[in-house]
């Protein structure tokens, strides 16, 4: 059996990492999701150990002094993080896990998981990213330039990612997504027990 593999993904907002998430999902439902931890209250219909562990800010703040933490980041004033320990038991058992992160939380998810396979989402350019904003038509004109401004800091950080996908047509951006997450399945250090067993 080989160990899983961690998939993380990063885009800026309107490079249509959702959409590319959920043809994935759609393909390989075996993923198994890390439950995060946040210091915000739930929203209706938010389950405690379903959506989210819910914990106080003493509580969080705790957990991260004790390195128990994947990643974790500060948002509008809330903490959210991925515990370390359950993610380790996942990969262990041999489930690949699909991780939606910030870059901020995708350099610490290389940093504590060593085989963890990162992939930045691009736009195919600026004038086509503010153009997907303003068709939502559900943000104002200040929040999408802060998004803008935001966006170009984001890919700022892609140099550092392993791979990169341009998403200016979107069945071929999923089949680099297919091809990332299967080449991620095959890397040596996932292997090394099926070697093992081989050569006893």
């Amino acid at each position: 059996m080989r160990l899983g593999t961690a998939l993380v993904l990063s885009a800026p907002s309107g490079a249509g990492k959702t959409t590319l998430v959920h043809r994935l999902l759609q393909e390989f439902p075996q993923f198994a999701f890390s439950i995060s931890c946040t210091t915000r209250a739930p929203r209706a219909g938010e389950v405690d150990g379903r959506d989210y562990h819910f914990l106080t800010k003493e509580r969080f703040a705790a957990m991260r002094s004790e390195g128990a933490f994947a990643e974790w980041a500060e948002v509008h004033g809330n903490y959210y993080g991925t515990p370390l320990g359950p993610l380790r038991e996942l990969l262990a058992a041999g489930r690949d896990v699909l991780l939606d992160v910030d870059v901020q939380g995708a350099a610490q998810l290389r940093l504590s998981l060593h085989n963890a396979a990162t992939v930045f989402i691009l736009p195919p350019s600026m004038q086509e990213l503010e153009r997907r904003l303003r068709s939502r038509g559900t943000d104002s004109d200040d929040v999408i330039a802060t998004r803008l401004a935001n966006a170009g800091k984001e890919i700022a950080e892609a140099r550092w990612f392993e791979s990169i996908i341009v998403n200016d047509d979107l069945n071929r951006a999923c089949d680099e997504l297919r091809a990332i997450y299967l080449a991620a399945t095959l890397r040596t250090p996932l292997h090394r027990t099926v070697i093992d067993t081989l050569l006893q």
